[in-house]
């Protein structure tokens, strides 16, 4: 298959996999703060890996070869190559950093600094993965034609690296073994051996631009021969620190992962709990290779396997197939070759890798999705909300207030006046709250209604729980702590934000216009009891006197100024009356006006201050789930 033809196919993948980093982004973004710091930190790591990985070359696929001491990881490494580029002892642990086998050298420069492998052994352009054991018989042999160097040796000249890999005498490099010149020539009966991977082999490449030939140009790299890099591996292990920390950050960035095993550690709980079991989603890019079958009886090889395949399926992965090999026969290493020939040749590998990561890390977000939409506060919330905080803010003190002050301003305007003196030496209540509108603008007056008092502020804070826990419903943690810590999070802001509430508002303290009716009304009631009393008065100093009598006039027999003092009396009391009736019923109407507005006002800042955080937190909330619902999907 080519490489268009490889792309097309996997183009799918590539652009589903865009999709879905996308939403574990916004997954990763929504979480800041809420979600705990180590699923936060893990899907970080992700994000940055596929994100690193995708600038990277495409045309690599990164195989690590990992295993426990002593399953002969490094051997199976050399078998697969046809080197002995792998170091292989008696001495554990023997490998004590990465080793990396490049097939196609052109971009794996730069992949390799991100693996941070610094050992590369360059083979050929056009060398295929080798069939038959590389037998170690203690020299440090490479292969015809592959050029071992650090990572630090890359800008020399090729002849240098010619030379090094010669081993000529001064280089101090390895030597090419007797085993790597029989591979040239041909094998041992003189027949050239053939490569597993047949289809790599069908446009060699020109030689690479580190080998023993005369230096020539670099080729460009081959459609039909892709790109692979063997990573033999530390013991995961181990008992050397480091080489588990290099094992642990290279499982998370290679893009296929081959487990080496032994059939005397196969079922090791290190190698299940601490790796396997977390790779159930990694199905497409592991493979597993049961090594040193040799020791094994032949008809016991098939009990061992179904065992070990057994116990992968245990930890979910059922479809990994485990190949039986032999690093030291040869045995198996043609059918481990092809899978990694067709992993390498497809050349999805890395996608695929970065798909299986985003897919973990979406299940792994998704205990902290909600199943539903979490719906936004109820308006019957909203509304007991805004009854507490008005409650809290003394709403119903300030509407006594509004009644007692029309009141005692209606008596005062409109009563007896003889009597209406008696309101003025009553304090105004409304000036006692400093909320009378004539003395400031509404936007200047300052209550003096007790909100810094403990019982009011827990008032508060009580109608903010209540809120939150029904604005958080049936969300899931740390959400519903999140929605519940964004209402409670405002309490001082609404502490202050309904004094302005209650100061801003209309109490309509001003004077009515009946009650300058009624006073004038008064007066003259009040002046006629005034006339007929002195009228009399003048009668009587008159008779007192002996002086003659003035004439009273008489209206239907009674003495006009008897009826002024009853006439003024009489309308005097029932005006006072009426006007105390009309002022309950004023009063009234505009506390219940008063009341409405407050309560109004109180909402508002129930709306404003409460409602916008609390709304916005159940959004982002909803947001997440969908988020993570949407990478699980690929949509």
């Amino acid at each position: 298959m080519s490489r268009h033809g490889n792309t097309a196919v996997e183009a799918p993948l590539a652009t589903t996999l865009t999709v879905v980093l996308d939403h574990l982004q916004d997954a990763y973004e929504l979480g800041l703060d809420r979600l705990p710091e180590d699923h936060l930190q893990r899907l970080s790591v992700a994000l940055d890996r596929a994100g690193v990985r995708r600038s990277l070359s495409a045309d690599h696929t990164v195989v690590g070869v990992f295993g426990p001491t002593g399953s002969g990881k490094s051997s199976l490494v050399n078998a697969l190559s046809g080197t002995a580029a792998a170091r292989v002892a008696a001495r554990r642990p023997t490998t004590s950093e990465p080793l990396a086998l490049v097939w196609g050298r052109h971009g794996s420069d730069e992949l390799l600094d991100w693996l941070d492998v610094r050992q590369r052994v360059e083979l050929p352009e056009g060398t295929p993965l080798v069939p038959g054991a590389a037998i170690d018989d203690g020299h440090d042999d490479v292969g015809a034609g592959a050029a071992v160097r650090n990572h630090g040796d890359r800008d020399q000249p090729s002849s240098d690296a010619g030379t090094r890999a010669t081993g000529g005498a001064d280089s101090g490099a390895r030597a090419i073994g007797t085993k790597a010149a029989r591979r040239d020539s041909g094998g041992a009966d003189g027949a050239p051996r053939r490569g597993f991977l047949r289809r790599l082999r069908r446009r060699p490449a020109a030689p690479s631009t580190v080998r023993t030939a005369p230096p020539a140009p670099p080729a460009e790299p081959s459609d039909s021969i892709p790109g692979l890099i063997l990573l033999d591996l530390p013991d995961f292990d181990s008992t050397a620190l480091a080489h588990r920390g290099v094992v642990a950050r290279l499982t998370g960035q290679v893009d296929v992962l081959l487990w080496v095993v032994d059939p005397q550690k196969y079922a090791d709980a290190a190698l299940h709990h601490d790796f396997l079991r977390d790779l159930a989603t990694h199905e497409a890019v592991t493979l597993v290779a049961l090594n040193q079958v040799d020791r094994l009886d032949p008809e016991d090889v098939g009990a061992v396997t179904a065992s070990l395949s057994a116990i992968l399926a245990g930890e979910g992965l059922r479809n990994v197939v485990v190949v039986p090999v032999s690093a030291r026969t040869g045995l198996g290493i043609d059918v481990l070759a092809d899978q990694i020939g067709a992993l390498a040749e497809t050349r999805a590998a890395a996608t695929r890798r970065i798909a299986a990561d985003a897919a973990r890390s979406a299940a792994e977000l998704v205990p902290f999705a909600p199943d539903q939409p979490i719906r936004p506060p109820s308006e019957a919330a909203r509304e007991a909300l805004g009854d507490e905080l008005g409650t809290a803010a003394g709403v119903q003190v300030v509407v006594d207030a509004v009644r007692s002050s029309y009141r005692r301003d209606a008596h005062a305007t409109a009563g007896w006046p003889v009597t209406r003196w008696i309101a003025g030496l009553r304090p105004d209540p409304l000036r006692r709250l400093n909320l009378r509108s004539r003395d400031l603008a509404p936007e200047l007056r300052t209550s003096s209604l007790p909100f810094a008092q403990p019982a009011q502020r827990a008032r508060v804070d009580h109608a903010l729980r209540v809120f939150g826990d029904a604005a958080a419903g049936d969300a899931v943690e740390p959400w519903r702590t999140s929605i519940r810590d964004a209402a409670r999070g405002t309490a001082d802001h609404v502490t202050d934000d309904l004094d302005s509430a209650v100061t801003g508002t209309d109490l309509e303290s001003g004077p009515r216009a009946w009650w300058s009716v009624f006073g004038v009304l008064q007066w003259v009631a009040f002046a006629a009891l005034v006339a007929g009393l002195a009228w009399l008065g003048v009668l009587a100093v008159l008779g007192f006197l002996q002086l003659p009598a003035i004439d009273v006039p008489r209206v239907e027999g009674f003495p006009v100024p008897t009826l002024l003092i009853l006439g003024g009396l009489a309308a005097g009391l029932l005006l006072a009356v009426l006007a105390a009736l009309l002022a309950r019923w004023g009063a009234a109407r505009r506390a219940s006006r008063v009341r409405r507005r407050l309560l109004a006002a109180c909402s508002r800042v129930a709306d404003d201050v409460v409602l916008l955080p609390v709304a916005g937190e159940v959004q982002r909330c909803n947001a997440f789930g969908s988020a993570v619902r949407a990478a699980l999907s690929g949509r």
